[in-house]
């Protein structure tokens, strides 16, 4: 069995090629049997299942051939398509995990991440996101009219890029203390996440940790196959 991780896809209608950089992905790279782990930002933006389903029908109807065709496909939330919900699951068949989640590969934990949690130091991000992810801000967001989520969506996507441009890059990137520490929770040597936008490896005293690249302009994607070896592999969009 294989075992492939991708992050921070971005997709988004504007951008038709990166939708096809994922169909090549998924007729090249996948099989039956497979396991592919999305973890987090597949799109650019969701503003909630009843526009999704339909602004990327085109995305779904590939997700849903590729479970039918035996693929095992799971997707974490991120901080740009976090109200995916139940009616995306069922229209692709992929499984959501939840924020942290433990799997086995070969009898070896592996933690699985987004990752912004992780960025401690961006004390604003994390209140807006405290922020989002309840329930009651969710519910109240989703019973908005589609054009009333379009422009809020619009108008925090330009609030981040204000404060973004104005924040030191260190802040925007993860914590190590906050690393440290998620991986101690779970007794975990091995720690893959996305978000940041910074592939790299980093192993320091027997803990690795692989950050996923986005698809901005190549496609970045870790390959786990059946030994205990692990291949992180770029390919131009």
């Amino acid at each position: 069995m294989r075992h492939l991780f991708i992050s921070d896809l971005h997709l988004d209608q504007s951008r038709p090629h990166h939708i096809q950089a994922l169909r090549d992905f998924c007729e090249c790279k996948l099989q039956p049997g497979y396991h592919l782990y999305i973890l987090g930002d597949l799109f650019e933006v969701w503003l909630g299942d009843d526009i999704g389903l339909t602004n990327y029908a085109d995305v779904i109807a590939l997700l849903k051939e590729q479970v039918d065709a035996g693929v095992k496909i799971f997707v974490q939330h991120g901080n740009r398509d976090f109200l995916l919900g139940r009616a995306f699951l069922e229209a692709t068949g992929v499984q959501l995990l939840a924020e942290e989640t433990v799997i086995n590969i070969n009898d070896m934990p592996i933690l699985l991440m987004h990752g912004d949690s992780l960025c401690t130091d961006d004390t604003e991000y994390l209140a807006f996101k405290k922020q989002v992810r309840s329930s009651k801000w969710q519910q109240e967001f989703l019973a908005l009219p589609p054009a009333q989520r379009l422009r809020k969506a619009q108008d925090y996507r330009q609030q981040s890029s204000e404060s973004t441009a104005n924040k030191d890059a260190h802040i925007m990137d993860v914590n190590p203390a906050a690393v440290q520490e998620v991986m101690q929770k779970y007794n975990v040597h091995t720690l893959i996440h996305g978000h940041t936008h910074r592939p790299m490896v980093h192993q320091n005293d027997g803990f690795t940790r692989i950050v996923l690249g986005d698809w901005q302009g190549h496609f970045d994607y870790l390959l786990w196959p059946n030994n205990d070896t692990w291949h992180f592999l770029r390919q131009p969009i």
